[in-house]
């Protein structure tokens, strides 16, 4: 009998080399979620989108969220929208790089900073790449389980007065990210950690939020028609400029051109897999 070849899903190639139990939780998930959220994004009429990304690691931002960012904020200029980055201080410069708009949210400001920069802007959807988001603790903690609350902007406050009003996206590797709180019930039971408790419309998890950014990106260049989808050396010379302005891999916690403990070679057999697949 010969034996039937399953094609790997977009979803499933952002998971391979999982080590922090997302593959749990792919498991509870619907199977398509990242390609539901590119529909979702083409649902939006043109405009503002917020991303939102920057993870405190040890003195620095980590590479894990930039990247992914940056490459899905320069696919969504393509397709007509206008990205703006919301981020903190230990990303600046980052995303001068590329042109994009950059808002920094003050590290002592909250609500009412909040409300004024979706005032202003009046986005039409929030997506979170590699994002924390504070935990049922009401703490922002790290995969340790430290609190990094004085390190962390709460940008985290934008999605809680978004959600039902505004489309929200939320992208993810751990658990303590923004969005997480649609599956923290299942990651305080099988994961062992405290769970981020910010809900998102969508979540799209990965082995490496940079990934499940990237994924998006493959699935908007798969249902658009339109040549959205960056090569691996776009990725990897976008990495090494970061990394020159302080970041750092965020297992590793070394100023090296690495994401989450993976090299380049990973990442470029991640993109490949996604390039082929769309």
């Amino acid at each position: 009998m010969e034996e039937v070849i399953q094609e790997e899903l977009i979803e499933d190639i952002v998971l391979r080399h999982s080590g922090r139990g997302m593959d749990i939780l792919r498991k509870e998930m619907k199977g398509d979620y990242a390609e539901e959220a590119a529909k979702m994004i083409l649902s939006w009429k043109k405009g503002v989108v917020f991303l939102a990304t920057g993870f405190f690691v040890a003195g620095y931002a980590e590479t894990d969220g930039p990247s992914g960012t940056v490459f899905l904020a320069l696919a969504l200029k393509k397709l007509g929208y206008r990205p703006v980055i919301v981020t903190d201080d230990f990303t600046r410069g980052f995303f001068e790089l590329k042109d994009i708009d950059t808002v920094y949210m003050p590290f002592d400001e909250g609500d009412d900073w909040c409300r004024k920069v979706l005032e202003k802007y009046k986005p039409v959807g929030l997506i979170s790449i590699e994002r924390c988001g504070k935990n049922s603790n009401r703490d922002y903690a790290n995969m340790r389980g430290v609190s990094i609350a004085e390190k962390t902007a709460r940008v985290d406050l934008l999605f809680e007065q978004a959600f039902g009003k505004i489309p929200t996206i939320g992208v993810g590797d751990g658990g303590n990210e923004i969005g997480m709180g649609n599956v923290a019930s299942l990651i305080a039971e099988k994961l062992s950690l405290v769970p981020c408790v910010v809900k998102t419309d969508l979540l799209v998890i990965a082995t490496v939020s940079n990934w499940g950014a990237y994924a998006i990106t493959a699935y908007l260049e798969k249902l658009s028609g339109k040549n959205v989808f960056m090569s691996y050396e776009e990725v990897r010379d976008y990495i090494e400029e970061t990394v020159k302005l302080g970041s750092v891999d965020g297992v590793l916690k070394e100023q090296i051109v690495s994401v989450d403990g993976f090299g380049m070679e990973t990442e470029k057999e991640i993109i490949d897999a996604l390039k082929e697949a769309v």
